[in-house]
């Protein structure tokens, strides 16, 4: 039996996802932008998930585009808040890759970009925020609120206010927070991806204030008022919206597995001397990331695979590279990066599967690096 233990990187679609997929496949394949009767159905299914975004958000519906997910969402923000290379973009190392490579590209055509600090808890460091707005006329935040790979949970609302002060425009990457923390500020974006809380993958959503202006990366139709041309797929959304409903219990439901992981947690840490947990500020509830001096992490996760356990390594979007994780050598350097394993539980793991996956790293470290 397979123990799956890499939920931030994907998670297991919920039954009542398939099954509304199922039906929104055989009742609503029309094209949503038709006017006839096929297409009005199709369009029922891709509102329904707009308006399950605004009901897990707070956002009004009409403030909502759906996109292909998270990374399409991150883009769309920011390349419309970094209007010019006159802008300052103020960011961390911390980021998601489809963040981090923004902020190169803004470089790139002769843009500035302040990298924060990175305080050793895995929190970004707010005192170098304030020194980083102040006297800058034209800035974007771009910060996540929560860390995809070691689950700590960024300072958002103390970094909401210090950007707000100083007249900065916000971009918040939930991707990794809604459906398993409260998220209840508001930023002049957010995005957020269906697969990482149960729904498929293909679909997300950015979520915008009512007077920010979201420039399209792609030009066609008018379909999501010009800002994500193509045709929407009916059949994801159906799946989108039913997942966005579960997400809005998710924070009680994940409460839960915090004792589960830190007992798992401490098993895993007596099993290797130098062994430790990366991101000491608090985490979400479901997610540890350690480091095995002495092992590779992607030698690890071979070896975890062929025990019929699944974890990472580092992000999935990362993933196939031979670098050593960007988050973790910003922490760690790059000596102990390297040795970085991600652990991210769900709300339905349960006690025995921690019993064979820890069976599965004993057997494992026991045979040495």
């Amino acid at each position: 039996m397979n123990i799956y233990l890499d939920w931030n990187a994907t998670t297991p679609p919920l039954p009542d996802v398939i099954r509304r997929m199922v039906d929104a496949a055989e009742h609503g394949w029309g094209n949503p932008s038709s006017i006839h009767g096929d297409g009005r159905r199709a369009r029922k299914f891709v509102e329904e998930a707009r308006l399950a975004v605004s009901a897990l958000t707070g956002a009004d519906a009409k403030d909502i585009v759906l996109t292909s997910g998270g990374t399409e969402a991150n883009n769309l923000a920011l390349r419309s808040a970094l209007k010019s290379e006159a802008f300052t973009f103020v960011t961390s190392r911390l980021e998601h890759p489809s963040v981090t490579k923004i902020a190169d590209l803004h470089v790139a055509r002769g843009g500035k970009v302040h990298w924060l600090r990175v305080l050793p808890d895995g929190r970004i460091d707010l005192a170098d925020l304030e020194r980083a707005l102040e006297n800058v006329k034209d800035a974007v935040l771009a910060i996540q609120s929560v860390n995809h790979e070691t689950g700590v949970i960024q300072p958002v609302e103390e970094a909401l206010v210090l950007a707000k002060k100083a007249g900065a425009h916000t971009h918040v990457d939930a991707v990794q927070g809604y459906g398993k923390i409260a998220i209840g500020y508001a930023a002049d974006t957010q995005s957020i991806g269906g697969h990482k809380f149960r729904g498929p993958k293909g679909i997300g959503a950015l979520v915008h204030l009512p007077h920010v202006r979201i420039e399209p990366v792609l030009v066609g139709g008018a379909q999501e008022k010009g800002i994500r041309p193509g045709t929407t797929d009916p059949v994801a959304a159906a799946g989108f919206a039913v997942a966005l409903t579960h997400a809005r219990t998710g924070p009680e439901r994940y409460r839960a597995v915090a004792a589960r992981r830190d007992r798992f947690e401490r098993e895993l840490l007596a099993l290797h001397t130098g062994a430790r947990v990366v991101g000491t500020a608090p985490r979400v509830p479901h997610v540890t990331n350690i480091v095995w001096p002495g092992w590779g992490g992607a030698e690890m996760v071979a070896a975890l695979d062929l025990e019929g356990v699944s974890v990472s390594s580092g992000s999935a979007c990362s993933a196939g590279t031979i670098e050593a994780s960007p988050v973790l050598r910003e922490m760690l350097g790059d000596d102990l990066a390297a040795s970085g394993l991600r652990i991210s539980m769900g709300d339905e793991t349960t006690d025995a599967d921690l019993t064979t996956a820890l069976t599965a790293f004993s057997k494992v470290l026991s045979r040495g690096a």
